[in-house]
């Protein structure tokens, strides 16, 4: 992965949209949040417990703003007015799932997350579902470190109607069904109340916790992948490597960078025909962002990755050795889907292999970088077609 960082520059940084037009930070706040609970007070009690349910919009992303209240001053030392907080990342997530309707029951069968029930999150959402451990557990975690100043028997999540027992739902549930997840994220906290943190070390044990959390539990949720379209398939598969190389340059999930990056997410849910950059309704960005992905996952998917990203039915990991020639084929075939001189980019990408020895993954990906910074900046490409 040695041009990893500028690879994943393509997809959140160079292509970031502007912030220029924002009035305060408030204004890049998820969806509701204002209206959310804010302390635990805000929630039902029972017998001393707080109860919580997070399969209703509102109770969820009122947990995140609860853990984020209460982790605000851990970062106060690195900017003023908790923007830095990286734990943002997690609820801007969240937040940008339940705009895009990616919350709603998928199979149609209910009103869950749809306009007469908007606020519900459907337990057979795969992204309701992958979302649900990276809420809990760090919500959980922070209690036992001590940070949410209440006691480990005093908070509850409710489970859903249905397959309860995949899902965990108080400290000592979610200790016993994911003990290393839980200890990743104690380190986590533990870091972040120590004097001696630094910024990129939190990021590092963030990280650490956040895709370890992805990784051990996603394929319990393997079956709600065949209630989406073909795309959307693709991009659930996408999004979990985007995750990964993210980990790998220690991405900052600030709240204006977390912003930033989620301007080029699609705001709805993919559906049968999207083919990006082709997709009318989408922004150039948002385009450009699901073209390089589905590039990225064909070019990872050749190596050695810890999720099948391109095929939905390979072996998990799929370790392959491709020559050179079968991924330099990969690279323009999709560069020639554009019609914009793909030949030139398969002349260069000839060249780079004259002068240098990186692996041909990372050549594809060098090449793509400049294909797709050209075709940002100059705006002479069929991305147009975008809104």
């Amino acid at each position: 992965m040695a041009l990893l960082h500028p690879w994943i520059c393509v997809l959140v940084g160079c292509f970031s949209a502007s912030l220029a037009g924002t009035s305060s930070l408030s204004d890049l706040y998820p969806p509701l949040w204002k209206e959310s609970p804010g302390q635990f007070s805000d929630y039902k009690v029972e017998n001393g417990t707080y109860i919580i349910d997070p399969w209703t919009y509102f109770d969820r992303i009122g947990a995140y703003k609860i853990l984020i209240n209460n982790t605000a001053k851990f970062f106060e030392r690195f900017a003023a007015g908790g923007e830095q907080n990286i734990l943002w990342g997690l609820a801007l997530q969240h937040g940008w799932q339940y705009s895009s309707g990616r919350l709603a029951d998928p199979k149609q069968m209910t009103h869950c997350g749809y306009e007469s029930n908007r606020l519900c999150i459907s337990v057979d959402s795969w992204w309701a579902d992958i979302n649900y451990f990276l809420c809990v557990l760090p919500f959980l975690a922070a209690v036992d470190s001590g940070i949410m100043g209440i006691s480990s028997d005093q908070v509850l999540f409710l489970p859903p109607l249905v397959e309860q027992t995949k899902f965990c739902f108080n400290l000592s549930s979610c200790q016993s069904s994911h003990p290393e997840l839980m200890r990743k994220w104690n380190v986590f906290y533990q870091h972040l109340q120590s004097p001696f943190r630094s910024f990129d070390d939190l990021l590092k044990y963030y990280w650490d916790a956040h895709t370890s959390t992805l990784q051990d539990t996603y394929r319990t949720f393997d079956d709600r992948i065949q209630c989406y379209s073909k795309p959307e398939r693709y991009f659930e598969r996408n999004w979990l490597l985007l995750l990964q190389y993210l980990n790998e340059m220690r991405f900052p999930t600030t709240l204006t960078r977390t912003h930033e990056f989620q301007q080029g997410l699609p705001d709805r849910m993919l559906a049968s025909g999207d083919q990006a950059p082709f997709i009318s309704d989408f922004t150039n960005l948002q385009n450009t962002v699901l073209f390089a992905l589905n590039l990225l996952c064909k070019v990872d998917s050749a190596t050695v990755s810890w999720l099948p990203a391109c095929s939905l039915a390979a072996t998990y990991p799929r370790p392959s050795v491709v020559r050179r020639h079968r991924l330099e084929s990969v690279c323009v075939k999709d560069l020639k889907t554009l019609d914009t001189g793909a030949d030139e980019w398969k002349m260069e990408l000839k060249g780079e292999k004259k002068m240098h020895s990186l692996p041909v993954n990372d050549l594809c990906k060098s090449v793509v970088i400049r294909f797709a910074l050209n075709l940002s900046r100059q705006h002479k490409n069929p991305l147009s077609v975008g809104r």
